[in-house]
């Protein structure tokens, strides 16, 4: 049975998937909704980390550009002009609810060098102590590969790590992990609880990818991996109504469950 109330410290990851419309410009009420929701959750008592992508779309919508540019200088372009209007928007959101916005953008030499991850790890304490939201996203501006961490699928578990956190959700378009390709198979299953991250579940996951994210349910496994081997409780679930987060902490069954291995002791 699904328990989350130990759930103190909680990453949130929206992909831009969930944030954007089909036509690639920001869902500005999905935003408005979930940002509301999240900072109800965090007058609740717990502690809450945001993972956004989006940097790129809400770039390419305050240029005005039809479509993302295909070569990398202009996507880094793009996403700096994109990563500033991007926290204008969480921080005006979160302030009408009295919660506070950091920004933290990381590559994946900030993860790998002790020095800089034992900074980061300091940094999201000190935030947390001062009970602010950080707001994390990829530096899309100076990395070299063009998305290193896999749509922030695998920076969302890798931040739990470096927080301490309880509990990662990822908000995808998509209800969870489907025994096939749900878009294919009508008849797909939906698996509301995987306790085992054995290679017939990568093998369900190669493929189901969501219609706008660039990450697909393989890098969300891979995020699995990460976040329950480092004792962190992990969902996916479907971001359409930022609502169904009330739901999941209510003890719903929604999207698919993966339980922590050597869950962290409660302080």
């Amino acid at each position: 049975m699904r328990d989350f109330s130990h759930a103190k410290r909680i990453v949130v990851k929206v992909g831009s998937s969930t944030l954007t419309h089909a036509s690639g410009m920001l869902n500005i009420r999905c935003v408005e909704l979930l940002v509301k929701v999240l900072a109800d959750i965090k007058n609740s008592g717990r502690e809450v980390i945001l993972v956004s992508s989006g940097a790129q779309a809400v770039g390419v919508g305050k240029l005005g550009f039809a479509e993302k540019p295909h070569d990398m200088p202009g996507k880094q372009a793009v996403a700096a002009i994109g990563q500033c209007e991007l926290m204008y928007i969480y921080d005006k959101l979160f302030s009408e609810y009295n919660h506070i916005t950091a920004q933290i953008l990381l590559t994946r030499e900030d993860v790998e060098d002790q020095v800089r991850k034992q900074n980061l790890q300091n940094a999201f304490l000190r935030l947390l102590e001062m009970r602010i939201v950080p707001v994390v996203n990829e530096n899309d501006s100076v990395s070299t590969e063009e998305i290193e961490f896999g749509d922030n699928d695998t920076l969302s578990a890798v931040v739990c790590s470096l927080a301490g956190a309880d509990l990662l959700i990822i908000l995808s378009d998509i209800d969870g992990l489907y025994d096939s390709n749900p878009r294919e198979n009508p008849n797909a299953r939906l698996l509301h609880q995987v306790d085992e991250l054995t290679p017939e579940v990568e093998q369900m996951a190669s493929g189901a990818g969501s219609a706008r994210g660039t990450g697909g349910m393989v890098t969300k496994i891979h995020a699995a991996q990460i976040a329950t081997e480092n004792g962190v409780d992990m969902v996916i679930m479907n971001g359409a109504n930022p609502k169904k987060l009330y739901n999941l902490f209510e003890g719903e069954e929604l999207g698919t469950y993966f339980p922590a291995k050597n869950r962290r002791r409660a302080d």
